[in-house]
């Protein structure tokens, strides 16, 4: 596939959110920045098509979407973690997003640090306060959300639980969870009994990276997300690829944002350790790229050809789901950017936007 000539540049990042008011950027610069908030839309294209034409119904399914429940902001706020975007969340606000991008449903999920602090009974109160919210939403805007349920690993109990209210009670589209809990990658046998569960149900779960604790402040000048968010993405498609969780749980549907993050770009990595390492060979009877092109991604800070030409070497426009990361980034942003790039036919434009997610959730086929 031969890729169209793009440019793009990096809107101005502000060093702290209180720079907003003092003139450091715009508030448009600010939300495109990823820096300080953990998420965003780098490389996002404008001036292209993006709203949906006069008198056409809104048709994309967007599935990386972030919700902020009352608990969720007084918990971010109180960290202060920056992320004055998610703070400043309304489902109004959401709405008119997506009526501009021409997007019909928005999957909500929780964005990182997730709901987990430390604390187990924070962690499942919280849980609980987020996916009642969400579902809420659902019944309050009927066809525009669904929601993916945040659960409040790594309390394996609290989590069984938590899965079985939000798949069976409140009957929402799947699962959510971030890509490390206190250095346990998804892959961890601690998490054996979740992935029994999610496998039996054939979950659809959407995953978010977090800030790993290892890593942190490391390169001066460099805010964490910038290269974290996608190099954790990594480590955990690692961490299900190598632990054999994958082949023995194969009915679970993984969803991986930002594109897979940095996971594209390492796998000639993966087929070489693969190869090497024959006692791993039992665990990944297919090897790793047969897995990797079974998972999803979505579109997330990820609408232009750099981390989609590395993808889609791997990866056919069936698996990729389009996100856009509301509130950082717009549903009418990421549609552009992903015409723009060149990369797509209608054909594979129309799956992307809507096909794909509808093939993996029934219920948003119509």
């Amino acid at each position: 596939m031969r890729l169209a000539p793009h440019k793009t540049s990096l809107p101005p990042v502000c060093d702290d959110a209180r720079q907003i008011h003092s003139g450091c950027c715009s508030r448009r610069s600010f939300l495109g920045g990823l820096a300080a908030f953990g998420a965003g839309t780098l490389g996002t294209s404008r001036g292209a098509w993006a709203q949906a034409p006069a008198g056409e119904k809104p048709f994309r399914i967007d599935v990386h979407h972030h919700l902020s429940s009352p608990g969720f902001i007084a918990e971010i706020a109180g960290r202060r973690t920056g992320q004055v975007p998610l703070m400043k969340w309304t489902v109004s606000k959401s709405i008119d997003d997506m009526d501009q991008g021409g997007v019909a449903t928005s999957m909500l999920s929780i964005s990182e640090p997730g709901v987990f602090f430390g604390n187990y009974d924070g962690a499942r109160a919280l849980a609980r306060e987020c996916n009642d919210f969400g579902a809420k939403i659902i019944a309050d805007h009927p066809g525009r959300f669904g929601v993916f349920a945040i659960v409040p690993m790594p309390d394996v109990d609290s989590t069984l639980k938590e899965i079985a209210y939000a798949l069976d009670t409140l009957k929402v589209d799947g699962i959510c969870m971030m890509t490390d809990y206190q250095g346990k990658f998804l892959g961890d046998a601690a998490f054996t009994p979740i992935m029994e569960e999610l496998n039996r149900r054939k979950a659809v779960v959407f995953t978010h990276p977090n800030r790993n604790d290892c890593c942190r402040n490391l390169i001066p000048d460099v805010p964490e997300p910038i290269i974290e968010l996608g190099t954790d993405t990594a480590r955990t498609i690692a961490s299900l690829l190598f632990s054999g969780t994958v082949a023995k749980f194969p009915d679970i549907q993984w969803i991986f944002s930002h594109a897979g993050g940095t996971a594209p770009g390492l796998m000639q990595r993966f087929n070489a350790y693969f190869d090497q390492r024959k006692d791993l060979q039992p665990r990944l009877p297919e090897g790793p790229a047969h897995y990797m092109q079974r998972f999803c991604y979505d579109t997330a800070s990820a609408t232009t050809v750099y981390p989609l030409a590395a993808l889609t070497k791997i990866v056919k426009p069936s698996q990729i789901l389009f996100g856009t990361d509301s509130p950082f980034g717009t549903p009418k942003d990421a549609a552009a950017g992903l015409r723009n790039t060149g990369m797509f036919n209608a054909e594979d434009l129309q799956a992307i936007e809507r096909g794909n997610a509808a093939r993996i959730m029934p219920r948003y086929r119509t």
